[in-house]
């Protein structure tokens, strides 16, 4: 607790010098009532959200391939194989269909 308060070491420098798990040093510190922030960074793709969702509105079966190159047009700089896999958040759904399974018996 000095070391975090009175030296004001990170989380990281911590777990490092006293060689424990960043989780274990997360709930001792939480235990003594200090919430450590927790800060997300933006995603490289948020700036082109918009234009996905739009363009997937229109077009739901369109192949990421052909949107990462339409989205690296407008200024987008991260990999192909990133951007494929953000795809899945962004894609429609179709709706779930109902079928029927028919069983036959050996014979019929």
């Amino acid at each position: 607790m000095r070391l975090y308060h009175a030296e004001a070491w990170r989380i990281g420098t911590l777990c490092r010098q006293l060689k424990l798990h960043r989780d274990t040093v997360r709930r001792v510190l939480a235990q003594a009532g200090i919430a450590p922030p927790l800060t997300a960074r933006p995603s490289i793709i948020e700036p082109f959200v918009p234009f996905i969702q739009d363009t997937f509105s229109k077009y739901p079966t369109l192949r990421a391939s052909r949107l990462y190159r339409m989205v690296r047009e407008r200024g987008y700089a991260g990999s192909a194989d990133h951007f494929r896999h953000l795809m899945r958040r962004y894609r429609p759904q179709p709706a779930g269909e109902a079928y029927l399974r028919l069983r036959t018996l050996a014979g019929e």
